[in-house]
């Protein structure tokens, strides 16, 4: 949003200085005397980005869902809209198209979660367009990629994945066979192929598998890549070479611990490597892209203070040679030196439920749920250079999603609770809570549109 500057008055300045003397007699700047004037531009803070935060919530008691649109640079409801009730999860494209998911009935709802035009608003309930999947599928995670990608949907009831053309309202293409318990689907703009995880016929107990699907418009199924027990959630690196599968379950291997399985992208199959050991009960992940860190969040047991485990993902480069490959390919760059090795465990706190990475300033924040007891509820603000916790903010509630997104002078980081009715703002330069936004309802999830 733009911000109105202040117009200083511009002092005029002569050309030359004439004395009292000097104006009596002949001498002087000429016979016509004309004032320079120098345009000194206004100065004032740096504008806000156009962005707005979208938030879901659920007022329960089979009443309306609702989503809040809020915006970034005064914190401030802009516009409001109604879905079905019961809503579950809330995805968002990087073309700002909003879908809402219904795990019990298979509705999807999509609207544009676009800039409030006054003379044409867009963000507004009769908006709402609606897609129904099959009987049974219970749907539970989604992703939207642009084209020729798709939008893709995880149907847990059905162990399949569905494939819909993007906007409003979704379109199914065709849906995919998967594993068994499908839970996410990873990938990112401009990936070559999606991986949809699935946690076996029996979570925790089976080996979890990640299934390859073309991005393309014909999205074929090309690949099924054994990974860890129970895979929950996963990312894919700044390049889209490598994709990061967090196993809740660990390994028969891992003891306790949790994993992460490596999976090459281009290669449609294991890196080279394949898994990495990081602490127990891993939940979420992101990718600190300008540092090569992959941040792993981990549960623990609930009760005492979680941990996050800072992975080195370094692919070869010309400025990171190594000896397995000198030249490095560019077009299929192997893992650096030092790929995989866990650099440090920093402590969260109780109940860590969600990470977010604040790229611009390589810290991370972290949504910990507590244990129901006053001041459990906090975001733990991570620095990932000195890999260190440099703060633990109080927040009201039982957290349960986080967004991080950058700004001048400060970017912002955005919390919901389950069972609070409010959105609670945070500014990153300070690391201090800077306002609570009403929702209508408890919050189900909060995202960032692209500016």
């Amino acid at each position: 949003m733009a911000v109105k500057q202040k117009t200083g008055r511009v002092p005029v300045l002569a050309a030359c200085v004439l004395t009292t003397a000097a104006l009596a007699g002949t001498l002087g700047c000429g016979n016509s005397y004309r004032p320079v004037v120098n345009a000194i531009n206004p100065v004032g803070p740096s504008s806000q980005p156009e962005k707005y935060a979208l938030a879901l919530a659920d007022p329960r008691g089979g009443g309306l869902g609702v989503a809040t649109l809020i915006n970034f640079s005064g914190d401030t409801v802009v516009g409001t809209l109604n879905t079905a009730p019961a809503p579950t999860f809330l995805g968002l494209s990087m073309a700002n198209e909003g879908y809402v998911l219904h795990q019990g009935t298979g509705l999807i709802e999509a609207f544009t979660a676009s800039q409030i035009q006054p003379a044409s608003p867009t963000f507004i309930t009769r908006n709402v367009t609606n897609t129904t999947l099959p009987a049974g599928s219970a749907p539970l995670t989604a992703l939207a990629l642009p084209q020729p990608g798709a939008l893709y949907i995880t149907e847990t009831g059905t162990s399949r994945v569905a494939a819909l053309t993007s906007g409003s309202p979704p379109v199914i293409r065709q849906e995919l066979p998967v594993g068994q318990n499908p839970t996410y689907v990873v990938g990112a703009a401009n990936s070559q192929r999606v991986f949809v995880l699935a946690a076996g016929a029996t979570p925790g107990v089976s080996l979890g598998t990640a299934t390859g699907v073309e991005n393309t418009a014909s999205n074929a199924v090309s690949s099924t890549i054994n990974v860890g027990r129970n895979p929950v959630y996963g990312v894919v690196n700044g390049d889209t070479r490598r994709v990061f599968v967090i196993n809740k379950g660990g390994d028969a291997a891992s003891g306790t611990n949790g994993t992460v399985s490596v999976i090459n992208t281009q290669g449609n199959v294991l890196d080279t490597t394949s898994r990495i050991v990081v602490g127990p009960n891993p939940v979420w992940a992101d990718v600190a892209t300008n540092i090569n860190e992959l941040a792993v969040l981990n549960a623990g047991d609930g009760v005492s203070a979680g941990s996050l485990s800072v992975v080195n993902i370094p692919l070869c480069s010309a400025s990171t040679v190594n000896s397995t490959n000198p030249t490095c390919n560019p077009n299929n760059p192997v893992d650096a030196a030092g790929f995989g090795t866990v650099l440090a465990t920093v402590p969260a706190g109780i109940n860590p439920v969600m990470i977010a990475v604040l790229q611009d300033q390589n810290k991370a924040y972290i949504a910990n749920a507590g244990n129901g007891q006053p001041g459990t509820s906090t975001v733990s603000v991570i620095d990932l250079q000195r890999l260190v916790k440099i703060a633990d903010i109080p927040v009201n509630g039982t957290l349960n999603w986080i967004s991080a997104t950058s700004g001048t002078p400060t970017g912002k980081v955005y919390v919901t609770a389950s069972d609070t009715q409010t959105a609670t703002v945070i500014r990153t330069d300070t690391d201090q809570v800077s306002a609570t936004v009403p929702l209508q309802g408890y919050g189900v999830a909060i995202k960032v549109t692209v500016p």
